[in-house]
C-alpha cells in the first residue's frame, strides 16, 4: 500500500504542475537555458510553505491526515489553487545545461598523450563504465526511493518545509535528480564565470528548493533513471578536488570507476555529502565511519549480503587507498614539456577558434577538448637523445643547447628539445628553467641569440636574387669600411663605419662567392653586402621565416651581415625548411585539429604557406650550402651517411654562441649552443668531459645535427635534392661546384661520416701554421675555426679583444680540435665560420 500511495502522489503532482502522464512527445517539456538573472521569485516564507503544503495536499489521495495539518496555513494565505498557480507559474519550466567541465588532452601526432588540463579534475564516462556497486551505494545513501519517484520526494519536502517554517535551517529533502539539477546550475555558473548563477543555485531557501523540484520533474520527463544517475555520478564531487567518480576512482584507488569494489564504492558514495569532512586522506576515522554507514544502508536495502557487508567493514582505509596524484598541465609531458608550453601559447593566440583569448583559456581548462599536435614522438625522442649525448643536462660547463626541427612544405614542428629540466634552478638542478630556448618572448622564450655566420646565408640569397653569380670574385681582404659604403634604404641612420676581420690565415685577396661560403670568409661577405641593400638582406631573412626573439624587425646594420641579430632556433630552422621546399615558406605549425568533448571538430588548421624565393634561387643556394657540409667545408661534421644535406655553421664573437642550421629534403633543423644568461665565452671550456680551446658551430651543433638526422633516417630511402639552379651547367654537365670537388651526395655515400658515439670524440688537429696569405687561395683548410658576430658595429678606434691565456688542459683530458696558443680571432668583430 505504501508504494501504491507514493505512485499516486507523483501522478497527481504532475497534474498540479500542469503535466500529464499522457503527455505526447510534442508537448513534453523541453529544456532551454535559464538566464543567470532568472531566479525563483522571492515570495514570502509563509506563502511559499503554504504553496508547498497545498501542493502536497493536492497530491495526497483523499487529503488524509496531511489535509488537517495544511488547511490552517492555506486558509491564512489564500486558496490552494491561487497559491500554487501564482507561485509555480513564475518558476522556470524548461532548462538546458552546458556539458560539465571536463579535462582537455593534448596529443602527439601519433595519438599518444602529452598532457591534460583542467579546472576541475573530471573525466566524464558512460553508464557502462560505472560499477553497479557505485550506483547502488549512491542510491542507498543519497536517495533510497530514487527508482520510485519522478524527481521529488514528498517526505523530504515535508521535512524541509516544516524546518523552514519553524525558523530552522533548510535541510534534507533533495532527491538525486534535484541534486543533479543543483550541480548542473553550479557547473553552468562556473563554465560561464557567472557568480550570480552559482549563488542562485546554492542559496538556502524554500524558493530555490521549489525551483529545483520543478526542474527535476522536467528532467525526469526527458531522461531515464540511469541517465540521471550517470549524469549525477559524473558531475558530483567525490573528493576535495575530484569531480565525478572516474577521476575520484583513479585518484583514491588507481582503478577506473567500472572496476570499483563494494567498499571502494561505498567510500566514494559517502564522500559526496561533505567532501572535506569525509576525506580519507585527512580524516581516515571519520571516512571509515561514513563508509560503514553507507555499507549498512546497502545491506539494509538488499544491495549486498551479510558476508559482503562484514568483509567490507573489516577493511581499513589504509588498506583501501592507492593514491595516484593527477597531473595538470605541461609538466607531465616529460621531454616534450617545452613544446607543450609552446602549443598552449599557440592555442591561446590562435584566432581559428574561440571568440577571445579568455574564451579559449576557459575552453582549454573546462571544455574537454582533444588537441592534435604536430609533434612526432619518435623524432622528439631522437632529438632529445642526440642533444644530451653531446651536451648532457647540467653539464659542468653550464652550457645549454636547443634544437628545433620543421617539416618542409608544411611548417609542422616535429621536434623541439633542449638540454634543461623544466622548473626553477636550484643547487641540485642549476640549469633548470621554464624558458623555452627555441622560441621568442611571445611563446614563452627569450630574446634569441646572435646568429653568427649562419646569417651569411641571407646575403648569399640576396646576391643570387640580384642576378649575380656565385662564381664571381669578391674582396676577401678589405677590412675597413665607412658608413658611405653601405646602402640601407629602409634605415639610413643604421649605417656606420665598420672594421671586420677574418680569422687568422683564412681568406685574403679575391675569391669566389662559392668558396667564400664554403669556408665562411667574413670579409668576402662584407664586400658582397656593400654591393647590395642591407634592407633586402634582412628582408629576405624575414620572408624566409627568421624572427628575432623580441618580435622586433631584424636590424640591417653592417654587423648584421655577420650575425649581430638575435634570432630563435625555431625560426632559423623554418628558414632552412624554406630552402628545402624550393622557396616555399610555411608558418610554423604546432597543432592541426581541435575536437570538442563530443568529438566534433571545432578547428582544423591547414599549412599557411607562400612563396618566399624563386625556386631557382632556393636551389642554387642549396647547391652552394651542400659544399659547407662537404669535406673541407666548415660544417663537414654535419654529414649524414647515405643522404644529401646542406647547411651553414655560425659562431658569435668570443664564442658566445655556436650554431648549425641545415636540412635534407625531408626535414630542416637548427641547433644552438651557448649560455642562456647571455654573452659568456666558451673559450677553454670542458664540455661533456672534452676540453676545447674553442667551441664553434662546426663542432657540437654540427655533430648533433648529424646524430639526429642519422637516427631518424636510418632505413629510409635517400631522397636527393632535385635542383634547378640559376647557374645552370656547362656542356660537360658540371654544375656550379668548382672543378675537382666531388658532388656531396656521391662523396657522402662513398665516404660516410662516422657513426655517432656516446660522447664527442673529435680528433685533435695540429696547430694551424701561420702562412702568408695568397691573393687567390686554391686550397682549403681541413679545419676552419669559428665565426663571430657583434650586437653593435664597433667604433673604428675600439681596441682588439684581449687575448686569453693559454692554459694547459686539465689532467686526464685531451685538447679539442683546435689546439693553439691564445685567441686566433684577435681583432675579430664579425662571423668567422
Amino acid at each position: 500500500m505504501k508504494k501504491r500511495t507514493q505512485n499516486l502522489v507523483i501522478r497527481q503532482a504532475f497534474c498540479v504542475f500542469g503535466y500529464s502522464n499522457q503527455t505526447t512527445p510534442d508537448s513534453a517539456p523541453k529544456l532551454v537555458t535559464m538566464p543567470s538573472s532568472q531566479k525563483a521569485p522571492g515570495a514570502a516564507p509563509g506563502k511559499i510553505v503554504a504553496a508547498l503544503l497545498a501542493f502536497l495536499l493536492a497530491c495526497t489521495a483523499g487529503g488524509i491526515a496531511l489535509a488537517g495539518l495544511a488547511m490552517p496555513i492555506v486558509a491564512a494565505t489564500g486558496t490552494v489553487t491561487t497559491a500554487t498557480t501564482s507561485l509555480f507559474d513564475d518558476l522556470p519550466t524548461e532548462l538546458t545545461f552546458t556539458e560539465p567541465s571536463e579535462q582537455s588532452v593534448i596529443l602527439a601526432s601519433d595519438g599518444s598523450e602529452l598532457a591534460r588540463f583542467y579546472a576541475e579534475n573530471r573525466v566524464v564516462v558512460g553508464s557502462e563504465d560505472i560499477a553497479q556497486h557505485l550506483k547502488d551505494a549512491v542510491v542507498a545513501i543519497e536517495d533510497e526511493r530514487f527508482y520510485e519517484h519522478n524527481g521529488i520526494d514528498p517526505q523530504g519536502l515535508i521535512g524541509a518545509a516544516f524546518n523552514n517554517f519553524t525558523g530552522g535551517e533548510l535541510a534534507g529533502g533533495s532527491t538525486i535528480t534535484q541534486q543533479y539539477v543543483k550541480n548542473l546550475l553550479i557547473e553552468e555558473g562556473r563554465n560561464s564565470n557567472d557568480p550570480e548563477l552559482i549563488a542562485a543555485a546554492t542559496e538556502r531557501t524554500i524558493a530555490r528548493k521549489l525551483s529545483e523540484a520543478r526542474t527535476a520533474m522536467a528532467i525526469e520527463k526527458q531522461l531515464t533513471k540511469d541517465e540521471i544517475l550517470t549524469g549525477y555520478i559524473n558531475i558530483a564531487m567525490f573528493g576535495p578536488s575530484q569531480y565525478g567518480a572516474e577521476a575520484a576512482s583513479q585518484f583514491f584507488f588507481s582503478v577506473p570507476a567500472k572496476d570499483l569494489s563494494i567498499p571502494q564504492a561505498a567510500m566514494l558514495a559517502g564522500i559526496t555529502q561533505s567532501p572535506g569532512r569525509w576525506n580519507p586522506l585527512t580524516n581516515p576515522d571519520q571516512a571509515k565511519n561514513r563508509r560503514d554507514t553507507v555499507l549498512a544502508k546497502m545491506y539494509e536495502l538488499g544491495y549486498i549480503n551479510e558476508q559482503e557487508f562484514r568483509e567490507a567493514v573489516a577493511l581499513s582505509i589504509d588498506d583501501m587507498l592507492d593514491i595516484s596524484t593527477p597531473t595538470n598541465g605541461c609538466e607531465s609531458a616529460g621531454i616534450s614539456v617545452y613544446f607543450c608550453e609552446y602549443v598552449v601559447k599557440d592555442l591561446l593566440a590562435s584566432e581559428s577558434w574561440g571568440e577571445s583569448q579568455e574564451d579559449r583559456l576557459n575552453l582549454l581548462y573546462r571544455g574537454g577538448l582533444v588537441i592534435h599536435t604536430t609533434l612526432d614522438p619518435v623524432k622528439q625522442r631522437a632529438a632529445y637523445e642526440s642533444v644530451i649525448q653531446h651536451i648532457p643536462v647540467n653539464d659542468p660547463s653550464g652550457v645549454e643547447m636547443a634544437m628545433s626541427s620543421v617539416e618542409p612544405g608544411t611548417g609542422k614542428i616535429v621536434a623541439m628539445v633542449q638540454n634543461t629540466n623544466y622548473g626553477t634552478a636550484s643547487p641540485e638542478d642549476p640549469n633548470a628553467t621554464t624558458v623555452n630556448l627555441n622560441v621568442g618572448t611571445d611563446r614563452g622564450g627569450g630574446f634569441g641569440f646572435q646568429s653568427g655566420s649562419t646569417f651569411k646565408v641571407y646575403t648569399l640569397i640576396e646576391w643570387i636574387r640580384s642576378g649575380r653569380s656565385v662564381q664571381e670574385r669578391v674582396d676577401a681582404s678589405r677590412d675597413t669600411y665607412s658608413r658611405d659604403d653601405f646602402t640601407i634604404s629602409c634605415a639610413p641612420d643604421l649605417a656606420d663605419d665598420y672594421n671586420p676581420s677574418n680569422i687568422e690565415g683564412i681568406g685574403s685577396g679575391m675569391m669566389t662567392v662559392l668558396e667564400s661560403t664554403t669556408r665562411s670568409v667574413n670579409l668576402s661577405f662584407i664586400d658582397m653586402a656593400t654591393q647590395l641593400d642591407l634592407c633586402n638582406i634582412t628582408g629576405v631573412a624575414e620572408q624566409m621565416g627568421v624572427r628575432s626573439g623580441s618580435g622586433d624587425p631584424l636590424m640591417p646594420r653592417p654587423s648584421s651581415v655577420l650575425g649581430s641579430n638575435n634570432v630563435t632556433p625555431l625560426s632559423t630552422a623554418n628558414s632552412m625548411a624554406t630552402l628545402s621546399s624550393g622557396g616555399i615558406m610555411c608558418e610554423p605549425m604546432s597543432f592541426t585539429k581541435i575536437e570538442d568533448q563530443d568529438g566534433e571538430v571545432i578547428a582544423e588548421l591547414q599549412p599557411s604557406c607562400s612563396r618566399a624565393l624563386e625556386e631557382d634561387v632556393a636551389d642554387t643556394t642549396t647547391e652552394v650550402l651542400q659544399t659547407v657540409v662537404a669535406d673541407g667545408g666548415t660544417g663537414f661534421r654535419a654529414q649524414i651517411p647515405g643522404h644529401e644535406a646542406a647547411g651553414k655553421t655560425g659562431t658569435a664573437n668570443m664564442d658566445y654562441h655556436a650554431w648549425f642550421m641545415g636540412y635534407t629534403t625531408q626535414e630542416a633543423t637548427a641547433v644552438w649552443l651557448g649560455h642562456m644568461e647571455g654573452n659568456i665565452s666558451m673559450f677553454y671550456t670542458t664540455i661533456n668531459g672534452q676540453y676545447n680551446v674553442e667551441v664553434y658551430g662546426g663542432l657540437y651543433p654540427a655533430m648533433v645535427f648529424s646524430t639526429y638526422h642519422t637516427r631518424i633516417l636510418e632505413g629510409v630511402e635517400p631522397v636527393p635534392f632535385d635542383l634547378q639552379t640559376t647557374e645552370g651547367s656547362d656542356e660537360s654537365g658540371a654544375t656550379i661546384l668548382p672543378q675537382g670537388r666531388d658532388n656531396p651526395a656521391i662523396r657522402q655515400t662513398q665516404q660516410p661520416a662516422p657513426a655517432p658515439q656516446p660522447e664527442p670524440e673529435p680528433e685533435p688537429e695540429p696547430e694551424p701554421e701561420a702562412a702568408e696569405p695568397t691573393p687567390d687561395p686554391t686550397t682549403e683548410p681541413e679545419e676552419v675555426p669559428t665565426d663571430n658576430g657583434t650586437t653593435e658595429a664597433p667604433a673604428p678606434a675600439s681596441p682588439e679583444p684581449p687575448t686569453p691565456p693559454s692554459p694547459e688542459p686539465p689532467p686526464g683530458q685531451t685538447e679539442g680540435e683546435n689546439p693553439g696558443q691564445g685567441n686566433p680571432r684577435s681583432g675579430d668583430t664579425g662571423g668567422d665560420e
